[in-house]
């Protein structure tokens, strides 16, 4: 019984996976109508787990569906991007918080091999390796802290927010600025600081937010 269950399951999930990277990677757009039937027949599926993985994604914010429309890539607003870094910036000092107060020695020392990367990579104005190294220094917080909830919480956000086509990191200076920050919170973390590093992290979060704000300004006046 269990056995006949699998298949299906993994495929849906296959299948919002695909859908997921050609959302992020803005093969499909914000604002594009979703042709299941195309789809289905370029995955050679039928509809069904096709279905099933929009409703995955549905409930991840990725795609909106439209009652008598069909469904549609989520259009990301500059107000949703707003209220989602606000929000992102309480849940990764929340995290920031409890990584200090839970941080062992060995965790330190992660910690600060990656951050060397980063610092390797702003050398190199290597801005891909750049934004894994923040990325892996994000998680390896989040694991330290050890709350499946506030992960779960702060990875949804996450993936809202990759619906925007910009990346702060393209902003003039924001590198070293994202630098001098990790540079900040690293600090507080290793001084076992846990409110300084709350702060530290809430101000990077939000720093990240007024990158955007900057591109998108210079692509209106460009425009």
């Amino acid at each position: 019984m269990t056995a006949s269950r699998i298949a299906p399951l993994a495929l849906y999930q296959e299948v919002a996976e695909r859908l997921r990277q050609r959302i992020f990677s803005h093969e499909l757009q914000a604002g594009t109508w979703i042709d299941e039937q195309a789809l289905a027949d370029d995955y050679g599926i039928s509809r069904t787990p096709l279905r099933e993985a929009l409703k995955v994604l549905a409930s991840e914010g990725l795609v909106t569906l439209k009652p008598r429309r069909g469904c549609y890539v989520t259009e990301i607003s500059e107000r949703d991007l707003d209220e989602i870094f606000s929000v992102m910036s309480l849940l990764e000092g929340q995290c920031a918080q409890i990584s200090t107060k839970k941080a062992t020695d060995a965790d330190l020392d992660r910690l600060r091999q990656i951050h060397a990367q980063l610092e390797e990579a702003a050398k190199k104005e290597d801005i891909n390796g750049f934004f894994e190294a923040n990325q892996a220094f994000h998680t390896a917080l989040q694991e330290i802290a050890d709350n499946r909830w506030l992960l779960h919480c702060i990875e949804d956000l996450r993936k809202v927010i990759r619906l925007s086509r910009h990346h702060s990191l393209f902003s003039e200076g924001r590198l070293e600025q994202s630098l001098e920050e990790h540079r900040g919170i690293l600090a507080a973390l290793t001084g076992r600081e846990p409110d300084t590093a709350e702060l530290r992290m809430r101000e990077h979060i939000l720093s990240g937010r007024a990158a955007l704000v900057r591109i998108a300004k210079a692509k209106n006046k460009v425009a």
